[in-house]
């Protein structure tokens, strides 16, 4: 893990564009807040680009997406790739419908994401390879790394691939990362708040691979930190334990867990 990603992100306050799914919104704001990011929650076609193009970073999360949604992503997404700032494409539920499906084939028509981030059946779709899903989850098996490995050289991006043992590729390396908490499998929007913290990563002049093992390292130290906490007795009370340990200094998550 790269300390100096954390402490840029802390010193910087990154303001972070989501175009994001309704479920998730507060939790979503409230973790990046208590990361260290600011985040600004903007999905209206009128003003996508607009937003983008004031940000340092820009979330795609199609988890509650409406046509209208398509076109506002495409438009902000575009405004990022022009400005030059990090897009973070997260495709929540991609296998379940064609209109999702189709949705995110549309999106990554238009816009180079920078990183692509999702379970191994989203990303398995991405690829045209057979995975089993049930709604938004995934409960299949396979070769991950393969699958992570697909995605980043057909987008020619960071693929990160979610599960009990997370699969970061990028178009130079492979990286795995174990740490997490099975109760975060248990909390609405845990996978999506990881997007906007990648985002938030993706704004410092760290090398793509630190950034994106660093996000996803210190949020599985996080939730580790967070359940062990004596007032946590279920996924409420782990909930805001979860967003207090996002603030805390790596050192302090990194001393209890080992």
């Amino acid at each position: 893990m790269n300390l100096e990603v954390i402490k840029q992100v802390r010193k910087n306050v990154p303001l972070i564009h989501h175009l994001t799914n309704q479920v998730v919104m507060n939790f979503t704001a409230n973790g990046l807040l208590s990361f260290g990011g600011a985040p600004v929650m903007a999905k209206a076609e009128e003003e996508a680009h607009n937003m983008a193009s004031l940000a340092d970073g820009v979330l795609l999360n199609i988890g509650t997406i409406t046509r209208a949604d398509i076109k506002a992503m495409i438009l902000a997404g575009q405004a990022a790739n022009q400005k030059g700032i990090p897009v973070v494409l997260d495709p929540v539920g991609v296998a379940a419908t064609s209109f999702r499906t189709d949705a995110v084939n549309e999106i990554l028509k238009e816009v180079k994401p920078t990183v692509i981030k999702g379970n191994a059946g989203e990303l398995a779709n991405l690829v045209d390879t057979p995975w089993e899903t049930k709604g938004v989850e995934s409960i299949g098996e396979g070769n991950i790394a393969e699958i992570a490995e697909k995605v980043s050289i057909k987008y020619q991006t960071t693929a990160v691939l979610t599960g009990k043992t997370d699969i970061i590729h990028t178009t130079k390396e492979r990286i795995t990362n174990e740490t997490g908490h099975p109760l975060l499998a248990k909390v609405t929007g845990a996978g999506c708040l990881l997007g906007s913290i990648l985002a938030a990563c993706l704004t410092t002049d760290a090398p793509i691979e630190d950034q994106a093992y660093t996000a996803v390292h210190f949020y599985g130290l996080a939730a580790s930190y967070a359940a062990a906490n004596p007032s946590v007795q279920g996924n409420g009370t782990f909930i805001a334990s979860f967003l207090d340990a996002l603030s805390r200094d790596p050192g302090t998550l990194e001393s209890v867990i080992t």
